[in-house]
């Protein structure tokens, strides 16, 4: 059974800093693309940073750009997105999602964590 648990969300100050994790379990990490989205109240969800970890490849949403990065430690079978500089838009519920790259249509969500940031 695959399971995705976030941690690290939290309330923080415009300009301060966070870092996300996301550990995975029941999954083979290499063979997954691996992401972090997230909503915020009232808007859509939407692409933050993804990273293939076999690859060494990563990409950004515009928004973040410069930002936040995103690891992946493929011992520990957990993602990361260290986010600084953070602005009160980055506010939302943030997720974490492997999409296989072996198994097509097969994916998985965690159920998320909040990060909050006051101005």
């Amino acid at each position: 059974q695959v399971q995705l648990v976030e941690s690290g969300g939290g309330l923080v100050q415009a300009g301060g800093s966070l870092r996300l994790s996301c550990a995975a379990s029941g999954l083979t990490f290499s063979n997954y693309v691996m992401g972090w989205f997230r909503q915020a109240p009232g808007k859509e969800r939407e692409f933050v940073a993804g990273i293939m970890w076999s690859a060494g490849s990563s990409s950004y949403a515009d928004s973040v750009k410069g930002r936040f990065t995103i690891s992946a430690d493929n011992a520990k079978n957990t993602v990361y997105l260290q986010m600084n500089s953070l602005k009160p838009e980055d506010t939302a519920v943030y997720y974490c999602r492997v999409v296989s790259t072996t198994s097509a249509g097969t994916d998985y969500w965690g159920r998320g964590t909040q990060v909050t940031v006051s101005s």
